[in-house]
């Protein structure tokens, strides 16, 4: 028998809360120590749009948004750097659930995930936001000239590639519903269809609305989704006691 079974309704909520808290308090700390790299950071995530500004820059419309784009940057920033902190908050959470012979697993989730998360951002970063800039701010000729300003940039920009990083995370939560005994490699392969259309789904609300873009999250969230329906059979819950 698992903690969670013998744990209360009360016990679980409180349990939730402290581990929202935590990683709330973890991405603030690191939210802080990145505000000091902040103008370094946004002139990293300024990069992808540049070629395209007549002027090279991003135009702001109150005297105060400068300032809140730097502030958006830092906690985008810090996000990403507290990482394996909130990682660590949610094994904390999951692993009441789990048998005892499972739980010699955190490390490996922690280290996965935070991998995972790294590698979606980047490929995000390096590929499908230039991708959906390519067609965004080409399409319909150059007669138009952009006047993007800072807020919608980065709110585009930091949802896409945490986004990104979230959806990197796939193969980790099927593996974790495995060893819950919430899902099974028989039940993924036999649902296979039903999951690819809402892959494509997801795809198709998460990036901007051409074929491009959703097809460059489709195909890595596909593959991912295939690793993980070969790595669930080894993880997914055994009656205890069984090898």
């Amino acid at each position: 028998m698992s903690e969670l079974d013998s744990m209360p309704l009360t016990e679980h909520l409180r349990e939730l809360r402290t581990r929202i808290i935590r990683s709330f308090g973890g991405i603030l700390l690191a939210t802080l120590v990145c505000y000091y790299f902040s103008d370094k950071i946004f002139e990293v995530l300024r990069e992808p749009i540049r070629k395209y500004l007549p002027t090279g820059g991003l135009v702001f419309t109150a005297p105060v948004d400068k300032f809140m784009a730097f502030l958006k940057v830092s906690f985008f920033a810090g996000l990403i750097a507290s990482c394996p902190w909130w990682l660590f908050q949610i094994w904390q959470f999951v692993a009441p659930g789990l048998y005892a012979k499972e739980k010699k697993y955190g490390l490996i989730f922690i280290s996965s995930g935070t991998v995972l998360f790294m590698i979606g951002v980047c490929f995000a970063y390096f590929l499908a936001v230039p991708a959906a800039f390519e067609f965004l701010m080409t399409f319909g000729g150059d007669a138009d000239k952009p006047m993007i300003t800072i807020d919608h940039y980065l709110s585009f920009l930091t949802t896409f590639l945490v986004m990104f990083g979230m959806a990197f995370e796939l193969p980790l939560v099927i593996v974790i519903l495995g060893m819950m005994g919430i899902v099974s490699q028989e039940f993924l392969r036999s649902k296979r269809r039903y999951i690819i259309v809402i892959l494509s789904i997801v795809s198709a609300i998460v990036t901007p609305p051409d074929v491009i873009s959703m097809t460059i999250m489709l195909v890595p969230l596909y593959l991912l989704f295939e690793i993980s329906v070969l790595i669930v059979g080894r993880f997914e819950r055994q009656p205890e006691g069984s090898a």
